[in-house]
């Protein structure tokens, strides 16, 4: 398995989040990513690289040039207003609910943050672009891995992608890189590429890039929205809209799900992929399902991602896997590695 490794990744690193009321520490840690990384170290399994540079205008496929430069000059921005900000993060205080005008960039910093983001528990930092811009690369360079005729790549960054949407962040989300894994892909001649988001809440993010589209199958399987975030997106009957009407499918399942239902509807899920001819698959591997996360609420253990990683080789499709959730922090490497392992 070829990983393309973030190593730069600890530069993004928030201070709090808004949680149930309240700014706590943010569960979303550069420890994650450096917990996979012993992992994949201590098994040995395959090469780890520095992910290939690419040009900003990939980036562009899939997110607004105006989300783009906003993200791209965000903290300068906010360094601009008071030179204090260095010892603060970003937090929207203000959003353009509904009847609200979105098309008019405010020249109020607060304004813009607040049009950009949909939640109060996504930090941005001093090196929040730079983060998510060179996960994007991890994430390309999996995709140009595969083109290039591996089974699999393996992209390790975080923060994670999938609540990204076209022009706005949240969810701990800047950039899309299932999207935008899944758009190279597709940029490069394959016909019918389908993602499955496995991760504990609903890739709202990758599910509105995609829901017009019948190029770009996408499948999730998450807890339910009417509990869960991000609540807004993830109900059964979002199935797609104009060209791409019936080719999105959301399995969502009650908190306190176990492996045995959570198993039955990635049977289903991948029954789906099959139908539509996928020529490639990329994988937003959410490690949240686990028994242990502290943000989550389904019930999968470590073996089970064993099981997982087999059954997804068992596909036999060109894989693109990018690291998404997964908050119990001590137990994110070895279920990432055993789904890797097991896949390999």
């Amino acid at each position: 398995m070829i990983t393309y490794y973030n190593r730069h990744h600890a530069l993004h690193q928030g201070r709090f989040e808004m949680f149930r009321g309240e700014l706590v520490p943010c569960f979303e840690v550069p420890a994650r990513a450096d917990q996979v990384l012993l992992e994949l170290q201590r098994r040995k399994l395959g090469p780890l690289l520095d992910p290939l540079t690419f040009d900003d205008a990939l980036l562009a496929r899939v997110h607004s040039p105006r989300y783009l430069d906003f993200l791209a000059s965000a903290w300068d921005q906010w360094l601009a207003l008071d030179a204090g900000n260095a010892q603060r993060d970003v937090l929207p205080s203000v959003w353009p609910a509904r009847g609200l005008r979105t098309d008019v960039l405010p020249d109020n910093f607060s304004a813009r943050v607040g049009l950009f983001a949909f939640d109060a528990g996504t930090p941005l930092t001093a090196g929040s672009w730079a983060v998510a811009r060179a996960g994007a690369h991890c994430a390309l360079s999996a995709a140009q891995a595969v083109l290039g005729g591996a089974p699999a790549a393996f992209a390790l960054s975080r923060p994670p992608g999938h609540h990204a949407g076209a022009d706005y962040f949240g969810g701990y989300c800047f950039l899309n890189y299932a999207a935008l894994a899944a758009q190279h892909l597709h940029d490069a001649g394959l016909s019918r590429v389908a993602v499955l988001d496995v991760d504990y809440h609903h890739g709202n993010g990758t599910q509105s890039i995609f829901y017009e589209r019948p190029d770009v199958f996408f499948a999730s399987i998450h807890g339910d929205p009417l509990t869960e975030y991000p609540f807004y997106l993830g109900h059964a009957d979002e199935t797609g809209a104009g060209a791409g009407a019936g080719f999105n499918l959301n399995l969502p399942l009650p908190r306190g799900s176990g492996f045995e239902a959570w198993s039955a509807a990635l049977e289903v899920a991948l029954a789906a992929i099959s139908r539509f001819g996928a020529e490639a698959l990329v994988v937003s591997l959410g490690l949240d399902t686990f028994v242990g996360d502290p943000i989550s609420g389904f019930c999968l253990q470590s073996t089970d991602y064993l099981r997982l990683g087999e059954r997804l080789a068992r596909v036999g499709l060109p894989t693109v896997l990018v690291l998404e959730g997964g908050y119990a922090v001590d137990g994110l490497g070895v279920n990432a590695v055993n789904v890797l392992q097991a896949f390999a």
